[in-house]
Parts: C-alpha cells; sequence; structure tokens
C-alpha cells in the first residue's frame, strides 16, 4: 500500500483546506524574508569563511569558528553576547546554566507564565526531589499563573515582586502541554516594561523554545536580558545535530557559561568536534525552514478544524511560535493522529508510536517523529501526554510538501479508526 494514496474525501477536505490557507503564507513568506535578511546581514557583518567550519577536538582553544557563531547568535538576536555550544545537551539544559547563572542561594525565581515545561519543574525543584536543583541549593520558587482568559496577570506579578529576594522574572514564550496561549513578542514586550518598572533589579529570562524566527523580532530586541533555546528545533534549521544557545546581556551570558563548564572556563572551552559548518548552515536556513513549520500548521489546524476538533492556535491566528494544539478528546483519536505523522515520516515510517513512560514527565506521553535528528522538534513529529482532554502537540516539518502529507496520513488513520 502506498501511505500517501488519500481517497477523495480527503483529497476534497485538502483542498478547501489550502484554498483557505494560501493567502496566509503571504504573510509567513515575508517574515522569513526579513528574518533571513537579518540572518544575512549578520553572516556578511562578522565575515563567515570556510576556514571556520574546520573545528576543533579536546579543549577546543582558540576555535575560532566557535567564537564568530557566537557573535553570529548575539548579533541576530540584538544581544550584547551569545553562546551556542553542542555541549549544551538540550533546551533545558541551555535554560538550566542560563537560570543557575543567574541565581544565588536564598533567591527567588518567579515564573510569570504559570507553571513551566514539564522538564523544567525538576530542575527547579517542584516535582520530585532531584539532586543538584535549584530547590537542593537553595533557590526558591514562586509563580504567577495565567489568567482564565490565558493570559498573564499583571497585579499578581506585582504582588509577587514585592518580595525583594525575587532576582529572576522567567517568562515561557510557548504553551508548553498545556492549554494557554503563546507569547507573541509584543507582549513579551510589556512584560518586560512591567517588571522594570517595578523592579530594575531584577533580570528578564525568557525560554524561547520553539519561538526563534516566527516574529521578526526576538525576545532580546524588546528589552528581555537573557534568552535560551535548543539548536535542535528553530534555531538548527534541521541540520543542528545537538546543542542549545544563550543569549543576552554579556556578564549573564559569561556567567552562565561559567556553569556550562567550570568557573574560569566558561565559553573559552568545549571542543567543536567539526559541527561547526551544521551549525552555521542550520542557521541560515532556519528563517526558511521555520516558515515550512509554520505552513504545516496552519495546514494542520485548518484540516483538523474541519473535522471537529478542537485547534488551538486557530488556523487564522497570528502565531509565535510552531506549536500546533490539537484537542482530540479521546486517547483513541491522540493515538491514531500520531500513527498517521509517523507515517509520514522519512525516518521510521514503518513504526507504530505507543504510550510509554518519559524522563521528566507525570504521565506516559505518546510522541510520533520520524526524524534525522533524534528529537528534533523542527522536524515534523507530535506528542501528547495520555491525560484529558487527550491533546497533540504538533510541530516542524522540514518542508511543507511532507508535513503537508504527514497531516493527510493523521487524518486518514483517524477516519479508519472511526470506521
Amino acid at each position: 500500500m502506498n501511505p500517501f494514496d488519500f481517497d477523495d474525501s480527503i483529497l476534497k477536505l485538502e483542498a478547501a483546506a489550502m484554498a483557505d490557507i494560501r493567502p496566509l503564507f503571504n504573510g509567513i513568506d515575508a517574515t522569513a524574508a526579513s528574518n533571513t535578511k537579518k540572518v544575512m546581514t549578520a553572516f556578511a557583518a562578522n565575515r563567515v569563511s570556510e576556514t571556520l567550519f574546520a573545528g576543533s577536538t579536546g579543549y577546543g582553544h582558540d576555535d575560532r569558528g566557535r567564537a564568530v557563531l557566537d557573535a553570529l547568535y548575539a548579533q541576530i538576536f540584538g544581544a550584547e553576547a551569545g553562546l551556542a555550544r553542542i555541549n549544551l545537551v538540550s533546551g533545558t539544559h541551555a535554560i538550566t546554566a542560563a537560570l543557575f547563572g543567574a541565581l544565588r542561594p536564598g533567591d527567588t525565581l518567579l515564573y510569570m507564565t504559570g507553571a513551566p515545561y514539564d522538564t523544567l519543574q525538576g530542575v527547579i525543584g517542584i516535582t520530585g526531589s532531584y539532586h543538584g536543583s535549584m530547590k537542593f541549593y537553595g533557590i526558591n520558587y514562586r509563580q504567577a499563573d495565567m489568567t482564565p482568559a490565558g493570559t498573564p496577570d499583571y497585579d499578581a506579578i506585582r504582588a509577587v515582586l514585592r518580595d525583594k529576594t525575587v532576582k529572576v522574572a522567567a517568562i515561557q514564550r510557548s504553551r508548553g502541554y498545556s492549554a494557554r496561549n503563546s507569547l507573541p513578542v509584543r507582549e513579551i514586550e510589556r512584560l518586560c516594561a512591567h517588571v522594570k518598572a517595578l523592579r530594575p533589579d531584577v533580570t528578564v529570562f525568557v525560554d524561547n523554545c520553539y519561538g526563534e524566527f516566527v516574529e521578526e523580532r526576538e525576545p532580546t530586541q524588546v528589552g528581555v536580558d537573557l534568552c535560551a533555546g535548543s539548536l535542535i528545533k528553530n534555531p538548527g534549521g534541521g541540520l543542528a545535530p545537538c546543542g542549545g544557545y544563550i543569549v543576552g546581556r554579556r556578564a549573564l551570558v559569561e556567567n552562565a557559561a561559567m556553569r556550562m563548564t567550570a568557573p574560569g572556563i566558561g565559553g573559552d572551552g568545549g571542543a567543536t568536534l567539526g559541527m561547526n559548518r551544521l551549525l552555521y548552515q542550520g542557521l541560515f536556513l532556519a528563517s526558511h525552514t521555520v516558515a515550512q513549520a509554520l505552513k504545516t500548521a496552519v495546514f494542520c489546524a485548518r484540516l483538523l478544524s474541519s473535522l471537529g476538533y478542537r485547534a488551538d492556535p486557530s488556523w487564522d491566528a497570528a502565531r509565535t511560535d510552531i506549536i500546533q494544539r490539537i484537542e482530540f478528546g479521546s486517547e483513541r483519536d491522540l493515538s491514531r493522529f500520531c500513527a498517521g505523522i509517523q507515517m509520514g515520516a522519512p525516518v521510521d515510517a514503518f513504526v507504530t508510536p505507543e504510550f510509554a513512560k518519559m524522563p521528566g514527565y507525570d504521565c506516559p506521553v505518546i510522541m510520533a517523529a520520524g526524524s534525522f535528528i533524534q528529537g528534533a522538534s523542527i522536524e515534523l513529529s507530535a506528542d501528547g501526554p495520555k491525560r484529558p482532554p487527550y491533546a497533540a502537540y504538533m510541530q516542524g516539518g522540514l518542508t511543507f510538501e511532507s508535513g503537508r502529507l504527514g497531516i493527510l496520513a493523521a487524518v486518514r488513520e483517524i477516519k479508519r479508526a472511526e470506521a
């Protein structure tokens, strides 16, 4: 059976969806063009050349390719300094290094967007009693929950900021495994101004995962002090094989680098092992690749909403990250959707995903991801926790053409389960 043969009922749904969403593609392409210009300007200004791709081994001393890549991230994100490293094993690791670099025992971390993503809850000490967590080191935690409308609660934030031990106010840009809204850069700018007006001494930090290059501005271009994310999401462009990045005020980035490696070494160490070319090329492609993922998300929202499922954001809504949430209401439909996404993957298309326990999560999770880079969320993938309302979180798609096929396969599998 050809996995990409679809019957007339699905093809009619596709045609109707494409007719509605094609006008939105112009805006996505315009943002990609603007961000590509920003990236190209930085490449030219930093005199990127073949010699920077050689890489290093051992301690990685005097790796000019690594240093120029840091400078590229700083310029593109409008920050004083940047740190882009394969030594950072994930977005969670990059965020952890950034936060530990900015906090001391006795300080308080405030999350202004409710509870953070599941894997960060262990880092902070909200869940578990992990050796080395922030709680273990005497760093306190408070959060301001979002309003019922899914927006930041400015009054609650103001009240928590009266606590003089609060030293870092954090924002999670993306929704994570929640139903709340992802935050546009204009809202992040407003939050940052709110904090600085009340407590100019507080560091504003943003978990930027899934948001890079979706809009024309990044958080560090609107007053945010420190920002971090993963290279196997948006900024790696589908080519970075691993890694994370941190950008922001120079002193804060340097502190994070000391946490990443060791005090006194910081960002001056760390071999690149021949990976520089992929990190540079991935960053070059990132704006275009993110646009492909956004088009896939819009198509997914339009197609699934036509079947009666709740899509959030809606297909015609403004977007600030690449995540598309689809609420299925049943374990069966969530499972079949993920099975179809797996069928539409270029790698391991023959595998059937199942719910399983995952480190850092409080319930079984199903994950569909046939990616060239293990766990790369910029490639087509979908996952969701085994709990009501049984929502899938779909993201990625290196090309819209392949992402579209994956979504169509997912719809076919749902319809088969209903038959």
